[in-house]
């Protein structure tokens, strides 16, 4: 079986209204394609007896493929894989320690679950901030019987106790106006709230341990009691600090400052879930980590403006004056979207009142009216009543002269239907906000230097975030019996063996030596590239240096041309010398208020010194100005067609042989050729058949905008890359937009980009022939998301087999790369590198991994800075009968032929090159026009996070590359 049944996809289409089965039909990109997790929608179909499918995103990350198909009520496919029966026996065995801490001890009381609902006068009842003040309300504790009995909720619709209430359905109304201490105003909407709570099962915690031992497959009731001891183990903690998610911040941390209004500080991150332990039993293990949070400055808010805006308030009312003009296309406005739905509290009553910012208007506090609440008039509609202004009121009621020429704030919440403004001079951002915006370049350098930190220093905070949790003094652990051990996970990893890494004929030392392989780190000098440009030979070729503050003079750009010819000839390269001029390329001044006629001129000016169109341009920019680098490539990629290199002109005028030799590598491979090539020692004698086996690598990657300004308008990106060389050194790649948060690739997609690669293969790989395996490795889904990846992608792949006239469908196995997660490996002492991280090739498959599925973590790199983190893969499909030693060896030694780099690199490089090949593709928008000068760039706030938007979202596809010289045929992306 291919995948999983078809009854997954008839709930699918189903819920998305679609009365088509074929595969083969286009999904819509604004659609979402999967149940709504992270991003995503949930489908018709209810196994759960939660009130609503929403409430699916409540339970734990940790099920594995085959939890969330019981989840959601689908029979589990039986071609999923199962762990392999023994473990990698190959290299050499490292002690290793994790920081799991293994549950010794599970509840064996009576635990009663609860749903609840939410009936009153709120709008919506989904915002956290009013359920939690509904659930801690007097009213509800009273009839709950706290601090007595101890309640475990999820913070939305699910609540636990040992304790059976005497109805089966009981309701509790609130106040919450009479709560806080303010009764509700005559004429304002109401405050009332009742919650339905409803007796709906017992925990089964029986069942959950037979399911552990193996005695009873995966069911609701094994699912609820997980999800139960996960909430439990939260409870306590988040009471005592400021929780997001599954990390806690305590209150009062030292903080560090990020600039532009935000801080970071660090936290622990903690979460429960099943996995085979290091001592090789079924069981619970709770997962410690350093969390680092981003959090708004706790501060007046003109303050926090004049940080993020880096301006006096004169210069931001100024600012506001010209966005007036056209305020609804402004950059300022766009801007100040980063502070919605951040909470502040008044500063001009006794009594702060707190309130969430809804957005910024283009009024100031004399041009914003609302009603007078002191001309009240009964059955007469609010609207209707005498209009004053924010001015005008705060200056009678409270002798307060506001600032005028800056907008007013308007909140959330409405008073009598209509808005609330308020001026900004008499707010205070709250405490512990999170500020979860794409941070600005220099506020990203700040984040790391913070963020990172070497093993040592990593494993010390473990442990104090182990005593911030304080397990043993947990009374929510100790009243359902709970008990986790404070001593972390040690178990036996292995050390892969490292291939041999080849070089190309006439190199000095044509393979790395061992030593190095393990140090993860090489040089290139006297080395040839394995594969050279021989295919596409540098015969015309140009050098602009783009003018400015910092530009090199003339003498440095041809003493770096000199220096560049002569190392990468010596690395193999191949420069041809024309007639008149030599190997000297043509060489000249560029200007960015040109636009892209800058470009034009580059091109223009090469090409008639050769007589012929050149191949290769080189630009030498002043700064890492990203809008400069993208406008270079879009004009080079879509209207010229040719392979480019931006070069930093500090990096030029020292152009020391380390860097050219890396701008080499870069050079060579956008001509066709490739730094290195592995030759497995291992695979030949674990799979003897594996070498004749036609296979096919393929990489995918999703990209989203992140959370932000303008995000919800941005495009997703879609990055397929395909190997096309028989050693899987070289990559094809197709990009393009992919909707918005669409994290399943299109059919269209995968129909237009993936067919052509797939076509390409065959006609000059397979020759004529389709291959017999294809590993596709994906990136960035998390586990609710893997059933979608079978069902969806993996499927609309065969179909592209199938229209190309493919009698024998290649066997596909599917692993799934994931970087999200917070296992982290300690080597023993003195079995690490200099730093005591991993040394390459450290693969581990028990203590952390899933009891039942085909899961391992791998460390294939070594850390340049702080905490090495291993990528973890699951494979979840596996029709070509991957071994697991195969599989596992196949990964790790082609992170030795990443083309661009001297060291083995983290991920698997098909996805790495999807990655690059994404973050290319951002300057192909069809919205970010060639034009002179700095502009905002949307582009920025692309990442691979974020949550669905609500609405559909036309996204235009990419500019269509230049492909007459075959850019699209080389790795242009590098």
């Amino acid at each position: 079986m291919a995948g999983p049944p078809k009854k997954y996809a008839r709930n699918e289409q189903q819920s998305q209204g679609s009365s088509n089965g074929s595969s083969s039909a286009s999904r819509d990109p604004t659609q979402r394609s999967i149940p709504r997790l992270d991003g995503n929608r949930d489908p018709i179909v209810k196994a759960i007896d939660y009130t609503k499918p929403t409430d699916l995103k409540n339970i734990s990350e940790f099920l594995g493929i085959s939890g969330w198909y019981t989840a959601r009520g689908i029979e589990i496919p039986h071609a999923l894989p199962h762990r392999p029966k023994n473990f990698n026996q190959y290299g050499r065995e490292c002690g290793i320690m994790l920081n799991t801490f293994n549950v010794v001890k599970t509840p064996n009381t009576v635990v009663h679950q609860y749903d609840l609902n939410y009936t009153g006068d709120a709008r919506d009842y989904t915002k956290r901030v009013l359920l939690k003040k509904i659930w801690n309300s007097n009213p509800v504790k009273a009839a709950l019987g706290e601090p007595t009995n101890l309640w475990v909720w999820d913070g939305n619709r699910l609540s636990w106790s040992s304790k059976r209430l005497d109805r089966e359905d009981t309701r509790i109304t609130v106040d919450l106006d009479a709560e806080e201490g303010r009764p509700t105003r005559e004429g304002a909407r109401g405050n009332k709230h009742t919650i339905h709570i409803r007796w709906t099962r017992q925990v089964d915690f029986n069942h959950m341990q037979a399911f552990l031992n193996g005695q009873a497959s995966w069911s609701t009731e094994c699912i609820d009691t997980i999800n139960f001891l996960d909430h439990v183990m939260r409870e306590w903690p988040s009471q005592q600090y400021t929780q997001i998610k599954k990390s806690f911040f305590q209150r009062g941390e030292q903080r560090f400052d990020l600039g532009g209004g935000i801080e970071a500080f660090k936290g622990v991150f903690a979460s429960l879930r099943p996995v085979l332990d290091d001592r090789f039993q079924k069981s619970l293990s709770v997962n410690v980590d350093v969390a680092n949070g981003t959090f708004w400055r706790a501060q007046e808010l003109t303050r926090a403006i004049g940080q993020v805006f880096n301006c006096t308030p004169p210069q931001f009312s100024q600012r506001f004056k010209e966005a007036k003009r056209d305020w609804k296309n402004s950059i300022l406005k766009k801007d100040l979207r980063r502070f919605k739905r951040v909470g502040v509290s008044t500063t001009h009553t006794k009594t702060p009142t707190q309130w969430t910012i809804d957005e910024f208007v283009n009024m100031d506090a004399n041009e914003a009216t609302f009603p007078d609440p002191d001309d009240r008039q009964p059955d007469v509609d609010p609207r209707r009543l005498r209009q004053i202004s924010v001015s005008s009121y705060f200056r009678q009621k409270y002798n307060i002269n506001c600032m005028p020429g800056v907008p007013v704030v308007r909140m959330t919440k409405k008073i009598r239907k209509g808005p609330v403004y308020m001026p900004i001079d008499v707010l205070k951002i709250d405490t512990n906000q999170r500020y979860n915006i794409k941070l600005s370049d220099t506020q990203t350098s700040s984040m790391i230097k913070f963020a990172v930190t070497l093993p040592r220093d990593r494993w010390a905070a473990v442990q104090q975030g182990v005593r911030l949790l304080n397990w043993p003094s947990d009374p929510y652990l100790r009243h359902y019996g709970l008990q986790v051990s404070p001593n972390a996970a040690k178990v036996k990893a292995r050390i892969l063996p490292s291939p041999t890494v080849h070089f190309g004929a006439g190199s000095k030392e044509p393979t790395i030596k061992p030593q190095d392989l393990i140090a993860g780190r090489w040089r290139l000098d006297g080395r040839k590239f394995a594969i050279n440009n021989k295919d596409h030979p540098v015969k015309a070729w140009g050098i602009c240096c783009i003018q400015g503050r910092g530009s090199p003079p003339v003498q440095a750009v041809e003493a770096f041309a000199q220096k560049f010819v002569q190392i990468y000839e010596g690395h193999g390269g191949l420069i041809v010398a024309h007639p008149q001029h030599g190997k000297k390329p043509w060489m000249g001044p560029g200007n960015l208020s040109d636009g892209g006629e800058m470009v034009q001129k580059v091109w223009n000016q090469t090409g008639n010194r050769y007589a012929m169109p050149p191949m290769l341009l080189f630009f030498i920019v002043n700064d890492r100005n990203v809008d400069v680098y993208r406008r270079i490539k879009k004009s080079c990629d879509i209207r010229f067609g040719v392979a480019s290199q931006v070069l930093q002109a500090k990096h030029v005028m020292s152009a020391s042989p380390q860097y050219i030799s890396n701008v080499c590598m870069k050079v060579n491979a956008k001509l066709g050729g490739a730094t290195s090539v592995t030759k497995s020692q291992l695979i030949p004698k674990v799979a003897p058949r594996s070498a004749s086996i036609p296979t096919m690598v393929v990489g995918a990657d999703v990209s989203h905008p992140a959370p932000g300004a303008a995000s919800t308008e941005a495009a997703s990106f879609a990055a397929i890359t395909v190997s096309l060389d028989p050693n899987f050194v070289k990559y094809w790649a197709e990009v393009q937009t992919n909707g918005n948060r669409v994290e399943m690739v299109t059919t269209a997609n995968i129909d237009n980009h993936f067919g052509y690669m797939v076509k390409n293969w065959i006609q000059k790989i397979g020759q004529g022939r389709a291959p017999q395996r294809v590993l596709y490795i994906r990136d960035g889904v998390s586990e609710g998301q893997y059933a979608a990846v079978l069902e969806e992608e993996v499927k609309d792949m065969k179909e592209c087999f199938k229209k190309l006239g493919c009698k024998d469908m290649p066997k596909f196995t599917v692993v799934i790369a994931g970087k999200r997660h917070h296992i982290r490996f300690f080597p023993d002492a003195g079995k690490g590198d200099r730093n005591n991280n991993p040394l390459p090739g450290t693969l581990v498959e028990s203590g952390c991994t899933h009891p039942f599925e085909f899961d391992f973590y791998l460390c294939s790199h070594v850390a340049i800075k702080g905490t090495a983190r291993p990528i973890h893969y699951q494979c979840i499909l596996n029709e070509g009968e991957w071994a697991s030693a195969e599989l596992q060896q196949f990964i790790f030694e082609h992170s030795y032929q990443y083309v661009r780099s001297t060291t083995p690199v983290s991920l698997h490089p098909a996805v790495y090159y999807a990655h690059l090949a994404a973050d290319r593709a951002r300057a192909h928008l069809n919205d970010n026009p060639v034009s002179s000068g700095k502009k905002e760039s949307k582009a920025d706030q692309q990442s691979s996070t974020g949550s669905s938007s609500k609405q559909n979202v036309e996204i235009a596809p990419l500019m269509a590359m230049q492909n007459a010289r075959g850019l699209k045929e080389v790795m242009w992306y590098i």
